[in-house]
């Protein structure tokens, strides 16, 4: 029922979460010149700059300086034990995302246009939104509502602390021993991180760790976080947890035995969850399971006003899914151009030492789709110039390909792998074949040049071949 104190509004565009994609959503149209009411009930740059990719980025980057130290005897320094100052630490983190923050700041968005309502949103009905101040009537309307941190139905956790990306940023002292249950992305960064800024550190993981990347790739990462320190149990459910702050018990069946695993801090990183609570869809008349809102590739809902971007399209949980997400609106609603939500390769990226990047099919995955059609390559940073001069040559790049010299995907391991697999998500994207590769120069030195020496080395086996010899040979009595 309409509450008689709210006057309504009107908008071209209201937009539900002022995260990745909503805020490039919301910028997008406002720039265009259409009327933007944005609603945001939490902090402006949603997870991504408060409590996920930034923070976790800083911490890092501060895990990698102390690494350093303990490590430059190789360069011909003395190695030293880095003193941590977790406070420092912390307020280091604090100032990146402070840095960050205007970019996605209200005022900057008031800037563009947008009236900015920092209430939580919720529909009235199927092209209304209303919030404790407000009610506006839209002529389309974007879900970008985000998710959060899955929290699995372990007995006994819900009575014991424990952390979550959200608030692990602000633990006040660096933990004693940090137990980590999950072995993803999250998971794994966070834990060599902590490992190496002091911390004893124990993943916790039912299947393998990395188990969505090629597997290759991930025991090269795993190896890596062993050298650290960190103990990866792999195959190990947790069954019970238990404990109070700064004494935490979880207790892992693996292998059919049971044991228990104390430490003074408990990390949950087991995946990520969408936030449709709240949002009252059922007034929208939006459809909507509990992988989020259900939506055609174009990322058009069932009722035709209404459209979704990020993590609550069900699809991809990367901020640059997120951001892609909104431009794959605008094109489709605003300049009437269809363009699927699938119409690209969606790369990933996780940020250990070394990174691990994948981007389309991995090996295990091509060849169970496409069997002896595949054709593997492989080139090993070890004999990379750049990689040796820097005394990190781990890794490696790998590319899948199909017939015709398609690409089907790529994998790389190593340092600035994020980077790398940037330039195989071009050519995938449109749709360059391996030979595209071979026809680039990149620079000396640099670790850019794994990349065509991996792409080359498709065509290795015909142009070194006995036939090509002769052929050469042939060619050589020609003036």
């Amino acid at each position: 029922m309409r509450s008689p104190d709210l006057s309504e509004d009107s908008a071209d565009l209201v937009v539900i979460g002022g995260g990745s994609g909503g805020l490039s959503v919301a910028s997008g149209a406002a720039q265009l010149g259409l009327k933007v009411v944005l609603y945001e009930r939490g902090e402006m740059g949603g997870d991504c700059l408060n409590s996920g990719c930034v923070p976790s980025k800083a911490l890092i980057a501060a895990g990698k300086a102390a690494h350093a130290m303990r490590h430059a005897a190789r360069f011909g320094i003395a190695n030293s034990e880095p003193q941590v100052d977790w406070a420092k630490v912390r307020a280091h983190v604090a100032d990146v995302i402070a840095t960050i923050a205007p970019i996605d700041s209200q005022e900057r968005f008031e800037g563009l246009g947008c009236r900015v309502i920092r209430e939580h949103a919720r529909f009235a009905d199927p092209q209304t939104v209303v919030s404790a101040s407000s009610r506006v009537k839209a002529r389309r309307i974007v879900i970008a509502a985000g998710g959060g941190p899955s929290v699995p139905p372990i007995p006994g956790l819900a009575q014991t602390p424990y952390y979550t990306n959200l608030n692990v940023f602000q633990l006040d002292a660096l933990p004693k021993h940090l137990i980590v249950l999950g072995g993803g992305a999250i998971g794994m960064e966070l834990a060599q991180s902590f490992r190496r800024l002091g911390a004893a550190v124990t993943v916790i993981e039912m299947d393998r760790c990395l188990g969505r990347d090629d597997a290759e790739a991930a025991a090269v990462v795993t190896a890596s976080l062993k050298a650290d320190g960190v103990v990866l149990r792999e195959g190990a459910k947790a069954v019970q947890v238990s404990g109070t702050a700064g004494a935490i018990s979880v207790e892992i069946e693996a292998n059919g035995a049971r044991e228990r695993i104390e430490g003074s801090h408990l990390l949950v990183a087991v995946g990520r969850s969408v936030h449709t609570d709240g949002l009252d869809l059922e007034a929208g008349g939006v459809a909507f399971d509990k992988t989020g809102v259900i939506n055609t590739p174009y990322l058009r809902t069932n009722n035709s006003r209404v459209w979704v971007v990020g993590d609550i399209t069900g699809r991809e949980k990367f901020t640059h899914a997120a951001g892609f997400h909104a431009s794959v609106f605008v094109t489709n609603a605003l300049f009437k151009v269809k363009m699927r939500a699938d119409s690209s390769p969606m790369p990933h990226a996780t940020y250990t030492e070394p990174e691990l990047a994948q981007v389309g099919l991995t090996e295990a995955a091509a060849k169970a789709q496409f069997g002896d059609k595949v054709t593997v390559t492989r080139w090993g940073f070890h004999e990379n110039d750049r990689a040796q001069a820097e005394r990190s040559a781990e890794g490696f790049a790998k590319l899948v390909i199909g017939p015709k010299a398609k690409i089907l995907g790529a994998t790389v391991v190593g340092e600035g792998a994020g980077d790398l697999i940037q330039l195989f998500t071009l050519a995938m994207a449109n749709g360059l074949t391996v030979r595209a590769f071979t026809k680039y120069i990149a620079p000396y030195p640099t670790r850019g040049e794994i990349v065509k020496r991996v792409a080359s080395a498709y065509y290795s086996p015909t142009l070194f071949s006995p036939r090509t010899r002769k052929l050469i040979s042939v060619l050589q009595r020609i003036p």
